[in-house]
């Protein structure tokens, strides 16, 4: 503290204390070590169509028998290094998703999106035992919706002036992760969890729904805990973190990630 202080007096530019910036904070979101969560593989999930046209053309089905569409998908957030992390999926080592899926004509909302969640994450049989294994899953705000004015790859965080039925809408949750959680990713994909500064500004690796991320998590503040769960850092400020700096890292799935062909779908 002294020599906080003695620093502080033999300055000629002595620090010029802000005023307040605290009013009508956002909410602040607790968030856990990487470490924390468990990972593991289960059997292949094979994608439903085998190329884009015919998964546009069971779009174009589905929408002549049952309206619109509708997709939800996850953003579940980490932090390493005191640095927020997204748990995404690859695909094929080339296309980028968050988890979740296009809901059942029949299923309601947050029940059909849960059971999607569990679908590509949960872990099956008696892999797992303990804490973190049949955790519900606790869905947040809705943070954007994206629509598919038509029957195109095209989706728009907007609905156009000229378009009165979009074909689909797809909503992205907050999911807030407890303290401990166990995932499990199809063998023929890879769960990596990747660091807000990859994603921020980068649509020609992750297209401009995943690339919004960070935009969409600036109206939260976070506080990052250890493994303990004590606070270790909180935005804004906290300072620098120490050691490895933060890096996209795959938690299961293949081995390596490479940097090729890569998108979102």
């Amino acid at each position: 503290m002294s020599t906080v202080t003695e620093t502080a007096v033999q300055s000629s530019q002595p620090p010029i204390l802000p005023k307040s910036f605290n009013a009508n904070q956002p909410t602040t979101i607790r968030l856990y070590p990487l470490s924390n969560y468990t990972f593991g593989t289960k059997e292949n999930q094979p994608e439903e169509d085998p190329s884009v046209v015919a998964r546009l053309t069971r779009l174009e089905e589905h929408y002549k028998h049952h309206g619109m569409r509708r997709t939800c998908e996850g953003i579940l957030v980490c932090h390493e290094h005191n640095h927020p992390h997204i748990l995404m999926l690859q695909i094929a080592n080339a296309f980028f998703k968050l988890p979740g899926d296009y809901l059942r004509p029949e299923d309601d909302e947050v029940e059909g999106f849960k059971a999607r969640l569990n679908e590509r994450l949960a872990p099956v049989g008696s892999q797992f035992s303990g804490e973190g294994v049949n955790d519900e899953w606790q869905i947040g705000d809705t943070l954007a919706q994206w629509y598919r004015p038509n029957f195109e790859t095209f989706m728009y965080p907007f609905i156009p002036a000229h378009v009165t039925r979009p074909k689909e809408c797809k909503k992205l949750y907050f999911i807030q992760l407890p303290r401990s959680k166990v995932l499990s990713v199809p063998k023929n994909m890879k769960l990596l969890a990747v660091p807000l500064f990859e994603l921020y500004d980068n649509t020609a690796r992750y297209g401009p729904q995943l690339s919004a991320i960070p935009h969409l998590l600036s109206r939260y503040n976070f506080e990052f805990v250890d493994e303990a769960g004590n606070p270790t850092s909180v935005t804004p400020g906290g300072g620098p973190y120490q050691g490895e700096a933060p890096q996209t890292k795959v938690l299961a799935g293949d081995i390596a990630v490479e940097d090729g062909t890569n998108g979102t779908s």
